[in-house]
């Protein structure tokens, strides 16, 4: 890593403080691993230093800035406000190279983690029949259906890996189902325990509803175990992604997915329902691609 690059994490941002406070531990902790890295934390929304602060900080006395988007899946913060934010910032610091990276994504490091997770549930029920063990991966929710899929695919990875009979997704807003009608119907298809598994990097207000919401489900069903996860996101698995990311995941001078492509552009006009292009057009991926306008979902041709 240049000493005259700043790495800046860009978490989402939460109303209560205990998560934004996990946010700024974790880059302390990653500062220890690497006291060589200039690293920088803000936040999207719900804290003092946002995107175009944070990003002026991390450009002062560097050359380069590393953008990582701290975010699970990619919905509207990632896809729209901060592409837009970092175009700003690099009007206001035209020597400054800003550079990003993917989020954090749904891929196989992440699964790795939600593995890791649901094994400990496991132990915590004293090992049970998986085939009356059910298993919810329990989300933020978005209106976003890209956001929303990718945890739909760690479930059916989850699903695939162990034997459960039941695997099912649900959320805390935003979109359906949610946590009670899950459990409610796993609990009619005859499971005896359930497992749920937040996908949740840190605390916050969320953490602590789905707590209420899971206390709650035991006095409604006292014959069901259940055993509840917790937000993972100082698990060694994600250090170990952050630092690939920074060692070169990406090209030199790569963006994000949707960085520099039409989408951001006509998201607002509602007549416009698709448009495709090549990497040479902002994507990036060597392959042509097709974009959904409402979702900037990317198939590969």
């Amino acid at each position: 890593m240049n000493t005259e690059t700043t790495i800046l994490l860009v978490g989402h941002g939460s109303r209560g403080r205990e998560g934004n406070k996990e946010t700024i531990n974790f880059a302390a902790q990653w500062r220890e691993r690497h006291p060589a890295w200039r690293i920088e934390v803000c936040f999207i929304e719900h804290a003092e230093v946002l995107l175009d602060d944070g990003l002026d900080r991390a450009a002062r006395q560097a050359k380069k800035v590393l953008v990582i988007p701290f975010i699970l899946n990619a919905a509207g913060h990632v896809k729209m406000e901060l592409p837009a934010a970092i175009e700003s910032a690099r009007l206001r610091h035209p020597a400054v190279e800003f550079a990003v990276t993917r989020h954090l994504g749904m891929g196989r490091e992440m699964f790795a983690v939600l593995q890791g997770q649901l094994d400990r549930l496991i132990k915590q029920l004293a090992v049970p029949d998986p085939m009356t063990t059910g298993v919810v991966l329990l989300g933020r929710g978005s209106s976003d259906a890209g956001a929303n899929g990718e945890l739909a695919k760690m479930a059916r990875w989850i699903f695939e890996e162990n034997e459960h009979e039941l695997v099912d997704l649900a959320f805390t807003g935003v979109t359906w189902p949610r946590l009670e009608t899950v459990v409610q119907r796993q609990v009619k298809l005859g499971m005896m325990q359930i497992a749920i598994v937040p996908v949740y990097l840190f605390t916050g207000v969320l953490i602590e509803r789905i707590q209420a919401q899971v206390e709650r489900l035991r006095q409604q069903y006292p014959q069901i175990s259940f055993a509840l996860g917790t937000h993972f996101g100082f698990d060694q698995g994600v250090f170990e992604l952050l630092d690939e990311k920074v060692n070169g995941e990406l090209p030199e001078g790569r963006m994000l997915e949707c960085d520099g492509c039409k989408y951001r552009e006509l998201a607002e006009d509602e007549h416009l329902h698709d448009h495709s292009h090549t990497a040479t057009g902002g994507c990036g991926h060597g392959q042509e691609h097709a974009h959904d306008h409402a979702h900037c979902q990317h198939s590969h041709a």
